[in-house]
């Protein structure tokens, strides 16, 4: 098996992300900003022309509904957000407010921060490595903050502490390529979208 190219992208912005809560697998919709935002976004080639598929959560589909150039559109439940459990639907500064240094131990945790309830970015890694590992063709992805991060240790071996090695723009293209023995490598970060005519 040759290398597969695949990009990523994080949806567009909710109401929630301009609120700061963890939104998880709690399934929001797109603000009007953010819907706006979407359908100003155009791929640049060789991207435009590839399958397009995205998390199956809400804002990641409507996204990807209203990229350009205009594609149908395939789910994947692995490219949904890692899930924040109890703690979906509140802010960082509100749960380091009150849980102290039972929050912060957990912050500290790197790849095995885990919220009650919900995924650790470790599991999140296996299972976008997972996906990665079965494409076939070059593909766009819609996907979650959490998850790319997740996808980015994967393919640099960050452990998620400290900062990440390398700043991401959410409002970008990401491309990474999966090799023959699953193994996952950045291509290009950050690439800006072209507005759409």
């Amino acid at each position: 098996m040759t290398d597969i190219p695949f990009a990523i992208l994080r949806h567009a912005p909710t109401d929630w992300n301009a609120l700061g809560r963890l939104q998880g697998l709690t399934d929001t919709n797109l603000s009007r900003d953010g819907e706006e935002m979407a359908r100003s976004w155009r791929l640049a080639s060789p991207a435009d022309g590839w399958k397009r598929i995205c998390s199956p959560l809400q804002r990641a589909r409507r996204t990807a509904e209203l990229l350009q150039p205009a594609m149908p559109v395939g789910i994947d439940s692995a490219l949904r957000e890692m899930s924040f459990g109890v703690w979906e639907g509140r802010t960082l500064p509100e749960l380091r407010a009150e849980g102290g240094e039972s929050f912060a131990a957990a912050e500290a945790a790197g790849l095995d921060f885990q919220p009650p309830g919900g995924e650790s970015p470790r599991t999140t890694m296996v299972r976008l490595a997972g996906w990665a590992s079965t494409l076939r063709e070059p593909v766009v992805a819609v996907s979650h903050k959490a998850a790319i991060r997740a996808l980015l240790a994967l393919a640099t071996g960050w452990d998620m502490l400290g900062r990440p090695p390398h700043k991401l723009d959410w409002r970008s293209l990401h491309f990474f390529v999966v090799s023959g023995d699953g193994k996952v490598a950045i291509d290009r970060l950050n690439v800006p979208f072209e507005k759409a005519a």
